[in-house]
């Protein structure tokens, strides 16, 4: 029986992809050897010896101590692309957002509620909020990932000149993009040339703080910028000197700040809204929990974001999962610790990532005890988990 503690409140549809007869799941669980989770902080919580792994329900893991529990031999789980139709689609309402006065409209009425004529008040006023067309304007997208890629296509489809920068995008991104965006060489490119600009990438040490009043400067006047990513990714204080000043038209952001909330009529803040739909909820629950059910009851790893992913069919009797440090010579002390007392590798797999690796052993016949006390007598090895 495995037990999975529930940090937050997770769709009915993912937790009810546990079998009962082999998971207990809930929000009360000891000892829990998976944790699923959106949006809990868990930096200060303490990890039971039991805990194997980690399921965010979301593709975000600021809220994880990736880092440490990488030096524990826990397993970080996110689900890319289960949010992504949600987040474009935000993305879409952004874009118009930021070219009509539909916020400031809205309040407007609400504000003269009561008051009689308040049509014809309307036509006198609504200038004010006027704005331009997303049509045949220039859209900027960066980082063409599950997100990003949705978005660029969809935007094309809206009629604008889409331009598209991501120097880390894969093969399969590639695949679903649509011929007619073009490449930009650099996000220098994109800053020059676009009119409307959209933030599709993680918070990384190159890109926090990469919207900032360097970059800014570069931009053209008047440019609408979009960041339903990160709210590292902008300077909140340039962005808020830019817009006051005219340099940007509008910001629309899907992170509240104390800074920018209030600061311009200009600067639209939603209450992170981005994967806030049942769809997205679901489908990001239903990821997580196969993730987590994958690699309790194989061993496989998908989409961790500590640890290589690494997926072994079943061939042999039984497996020895092994987490350890990206050092030379390891491999060879595993085989040799195994050949030793005789257990026979019918197939094994090895994959690292950075400074951390993860190798599965398939034997043929049982797994002696003294198996793992051998493996454990080596220096660089996390954690030893046998699968039977």
């Amino acid at each position: 029986m495995y037990n999975i503690k529930l940090l937050n409140k997770i769709a009915k549809v993912g937790t009810d992809c546990f079998p009962p007869d082999r998971y207990q799941v809930g929000e009360e669980t000891e000892n829990p050897d998976a944790i699923l989770v959106r949006s809990a902080k868990m930096h200060d919580m303490p990890f039971g010896s039991e805990l194997k792994a980690i399921g965010r329900a979301g593709a975000g893991v600021n809220n994880i101590p990736v880092d440490r529990c990488a030096e524990e031999g826990i397993v970080v789980f996110n689900t890319p692309g289960a949010n992504a139709n949600g987040v474009k689609e935000l993305a879409i309402a952004a874009l118009l957002l930021a070219s009509r006065g539909i916020v400031g409209g809205i309040e407007w009425a609400k504000a003269h509620q009561g008051q009689s004529g308040i049509a014809a008040m309307a036509e006198k006023e609504k200038s004010r909020f006027a704005g331009c067309e997303i049509e045949g304007k220039s859209l900027g997208v960066i980082g063409l990932g599950a997100i990003g890629g949705l978005v660029a296509n969809a935007a094309k489809g809206l009629g604008m000149k889409v331009y598209g920068c991501d120097p880390f995008i894969t093969v399969q991104a590639a695949w679903g993009l649509s011929r007619s965006i073009e490449k930009a060489a650099s996000y220098d490119e994109i800053f020059r040339t676009c009119d409307y600009i959209t933030l599709h990438v993680p918070a990384t040490k190159e890109t926090t703080g990469m919207i900032n009043a360097e970059s800014l400067a570069k931009m053209k006047d008047g440019v609408r910028i979009i960041n339903l990513a990160r709210a590292e990714l902008v300077d909140s204080a340039a962005i808020i000197k830019a817009v006051k000043s005219g340099k940007v038209a509008a910001y629309v952001t899907d992170f509240i700040t104390d800074e920018l909330v209030g600061a311009d009529d200009r600067i639209l803040c939603i209450p992170h809204l981005g994967a806030s739909t049942e769809e997205s909820e679901d489908k990001c629950a239903v990821m997580a929990a196969k993730e987590l059910i994958d690699y309790l009851e194989n061993g496989n790893i998908t989409h961790s974001v500590n640890f290589p992913d690494v997926s072994l069919p079943h061939s042999g009797d039984a497996r020895i999962c092994i987490m350890h440090r990206n050092v030379a010579g390891v491999l060879s002390k595993i085989s040799t610790a195994v050949a030793e007392e005789n257990v026979n590798i019918e197939n094994m797999i090895n994959r690292s990532r950075g400074d951390y690796a993860y190798t599965v052993v398939e034997v043929i016949g049982g797994i002696p005890e003294s198996v793992v006390g051998k493996l454990s007598e080596i220096d660089s090895i996390i954690k030893i988990r046998v699968i039977r």
